[in-house]
């Protein structure tokens, strides 16, 4: 069951020059910082209201996140649903003939297990479902 949006992310090509204007002229709330190997980007997280925005920042040449700057430039990159039972719901929109990116959850943001649904299954809008790490 879908429970909410999660987060928001947004393609940046650097944290650095992006976190001011999120933090100092939107007065969005900054939580910090990590980074996330598996994605190969590092990621500045602020909370609004009740959902989250994300700025992803590339770490390598070759990370999904430097590939959509390349190709389209800085925006948005995603929108994020909090399920529960990750892998049960992964499975069932196989089985219903959804395009998935992911199959299998993967460690995102936070120790989040997270899968990607293709953009061609959602009308050109990539869309990540991610759950709490037991639920998953």
């Amino acid at each position: 069951m879908i429970e909410g949006v999660e987060h928001i992310a947004i393609a940046v090509e650097s944290l650095e020059e992006s976190i001011p204007f999120y933090r100092d002229h939107l007065g969005l709330a900054y939580q910090g910082q990590e980074e996330v190997p598996d994605q190969k980007v590092r990621v500045a997280l602020f909370q609004v209201g009740s959902t989250r925005i994300e700025l992803l920042e590339p770490v390598t040449d070759d990370s999904p996140i430097s590939k959509f700057i390349e190709k389209r430039g800085p925006g948005l990159h995603h929108i994020a649903f909090a399920t529960t039972h990750l892998q049960e719901r992964l499975t069932k929109l196989k089985t219903d003939g959804v395009r998935l990116i992911d199959e299998e959850p993967k460690v995102g943001a936070e120790g989040k297990q997270i899968a990607f649904l293709h953009p061609k299954a959602s009308g050109g809008v990539l869309m990540e479902l991610c759950s709490e790490g037991e639920d998953a």
